[in-house]
């Protein structure tokens, strides 16, 4: 019981931080905004979708999160997926300030009703994003979810990768790469995935393991172009 007691005493001191975090967070989001100097790389399919008034499905590492917000020069209407656990609460918190929604569910826990979150954002005009590795990993390793929800909406799947010339890696499952302000950063795109409304199983497991495919590439692009000496 007292240990019970205890665990309990750590759940609401940590829920109490969540805002004061949430906050801070937020702050960070702004500035990086503000002073990232973004490079794009083979964007052009997505700036002309985005163009025609087209949505699409984002899909990126997990590690590459707080790049995000900054990949979209446009200013789309976004909605990602989150996790029902604290640091879904915290990243919701964190972005509304930014015009990002949330839905909140997982490919583990929850799914059903981030689903159903998501596929109303998308009615209502939302581009919707993706960490195909979350919310708890393996690390680089896509799940299906995003292939499902891209066959349940029509929409075509963009796997971005992103890559920061200056920034710190956090010690989380996913090593969160926390970009510094002024860096310049990369995003490269890939050649979007469509996904038939009637793709079956193993047609939906084979577009997983493209998804995958095309961000460990992009990624790795992304990496290699912001390594170049002209963005020192």
């Amino acid at each position: 019981e007292p240990s019970r007691r205890r665990a309990r005493a750590r759940r609401d001191w940590l829920a109490r931080l969540v805002p004061l975090a949430a906050l801070v967070v937020t702050a960070l989001l702004f500035l990086l905004r503000w002073t990232l100097r973004p490079r794009y790389v083979n964007g052009d399919e997505l700036f002309a979708r985005w163009a025609r008034g087209e949505r699409v499905i984002l899909a990126f590492w997990h590690d590459r999160l707080l790049l995000m917000p900054f990949a979209d020069r446009r200013r789309q209407r976004v909605c990602i997926l989150v996790s029902r656990h604290r640091d879904g609460e915290l990243i919701t918190r964190a972005v509304r300030p930014l015009g990002i929604a949330t839905a909140r569910g997982s490919s583990t826990r929850g799914w059903a009703g981030g689903l159903k979150d998501l596929l109303r954002a998308y009615r209502g005009g939302a581009n919707l994003a993706f960490a195909p590795d979350g919310p708890r990993g393996p690390r680089h390793v896509a799940k299906s979810g995003v292939v499902q929800v891209a066959r349940a909406t029509g929409a075509v799947i963009v796997p971005v990768g992103a890559a920061a010339r200056w920034g710190r890696r956090l010690g989380s499952w996913d090593r969160l790469l926390v970009p510094l302000p002024g860096s310049r950063v990369v995003y490269v795109g890939a050649p979007s995935i469509a996904v038939p409304e009637d793709a079956d199983a193993a047609t939906v497991e084979a577009l997983r393991a493209t998804l995958e495919r095309e961000l460990a590439r992009v990624t790795a692009a992304a990496e290699a172009a912001i390594a170049e000496p002209r963005d020192a």
